[in-house]
């Protein structure tokens, strides 16, 4: 996606919209590591504030004209997608209470 976006704009929104998307398995990663199911599950909402900004910069560069909506359109259906899978895996770890035992 960022190879679409012009050159201009290398150092503003694309670099925000790759630190975002990069953000989003880099804290599954931390949570994961870190041995407890409370502290993944706060990862992982971690990471969906970080999807949730990339869907934003996603949103945000089809508005300003840097993209065209069919250019974002599969990206923005990933983001989707992970996002509902996000949700899942929190709840998951959450479930009976779970988490707050840890």
């Amino acid at each position: 996606m960022a190879r679409i976006l012009p050159r201009t704009e290398e150092y503003r929104l694309t670099a925000q919209l790759l630190r975002a998307a990069a953000s989003v398995p880099a804290n599954i990663a931390e949570g994961h590591a870190r041995g407890t199911r409370k502290d993944y599950a706060h990862f992982v909402s971690v990471a969906r504030g970080s999807l949730a900004e990339t869907e934003t910069f996603l949103l945000l560069a089809v508005r300003t004209g840097l993209l065209q909506e069919d250019q974002a359109a599969r990206a923005q259906s990933l983001t989707s997608e992970l996002g509902k899978m996000l949700t899942v895996l929190r709840q998951r770890l959450m479930e009976q209470g779970i988490v707050g035992r840890e």
